[in-house]
């Protein structure tokens, strides 16, 4: 069931969603060759509990294999959900970021995917497209329209490119819950309501260089390319309200240095 938010409820999720944003600005320049995915994750920690948050992800999932992290840090090949660990961030990896903060009951999620050092052009065009596919992804969610109108824009922003699309793995609403229906698919299937408003969902295109397949590896948690090509991963929670669309967390490409593909002119705050 789908869960509007009134206008007191996108408030608190507004307010969840700038600080999430503040932290990225912090983080960004820490990620960088040399640093070990682990001191990401308890930097992460202690700024949400130094602000008054609680980490989103850590401890969410089934009781047996919950996520152990604050940060999802997935590198290269690695898709979405990638554990923080010893290993160090190389020259020329890309760095995909994933966070959510509980800020009193308001959930935010907002993904990035940061080049460490020299990148190669054919990885920094595609991270360029992915970030251009999400805002694609954001104007064409419209009051009144259909939500698969939102998987039709990624898909089309990516296939133009020749990019392979996730298809096992999506967006979502988001809020009060870190994961909320309805889901947000990339590319156009499954249910297709239209979107009115109180709408927050989390729009998150995940496009690689070669197939859009996936794996999932032994950790039960870690989603990898099947083709071993890297993937690149943007995300910004939004809400429909009060006649508009508007992006609850904060653009931070221009924090990474990236300048995206601007194939659809972004939706403003």
């Amino acid at each position: 069931m789908i869960r509007l938010k009134n206008e007191v409820q996108i408030n608190g999720i507004r307010s969840s969603c700038k600080m999430l944003s503040a932290m990225y600005r912090e983080l960004i320049p820490l990620v960088k060759p040399g640093v070990q995915t682990i001191e990401i994750d308890k930097w992460v920690y202690a700024w949400i509990k130094k602000v008054g948050g609680r980490p989103a992800f850590l401890g969410y999932g089934p009781k047996k294999n919950p996520y152990p992290a604050s940060i999802c840090i997935s590198i290269n090949d690695e898709v979405i959900h990638g554990i923080p660990s010893k290993r160090k961030i190389r020259d020329g990896d890309l760095v995909s970021l994933d966070s959510g903060i509980d800020l009193g009951g308001f959930i935010s999620d907002q993904a990035i995917s940061i080049e460490a050092g020299k990148m190669r052009a054919e990885i920094h065009a595609l991270n360029a497209v992915t970030c251009g596919c999400l805002y694609r992804g954001i104007e064409a969610a419209r009051e009144g329209e259909r939500l698969l109108q939102i998987a039709r824009a990624v898909n089309g922003c990516a296939q133009e490119k020749g990019y392979g699309v996730v298809h096992q793995f999506c967006g979502h609403g988001v809020g009060l819950e870190l994961h909320e229906d309805p889901q947000v698919p990339n590319q156009p299937h499954g249910p297709n309501p239209r979107m009115g408003k109180g709408f927050v969902i989390a729009i998150e295109p995940m496009i690689n260089l070669g197939t859009g397949d996936v794996e999932i590896l032994e950790d039960g948690w870690t989603v990898v390319t099947a083709d071993g090509k890297v993937s690149a991963h943007w995300e910004h929670t939004i809400a429909i309200h009060g006649g508009r669309t508007e992006i609850l967390t904060e653009p931070l490409e221009a924090f990474t240095g990236l300048q995206p593909e601007r194939i659809a002119a972004p939706v403003p705050v």
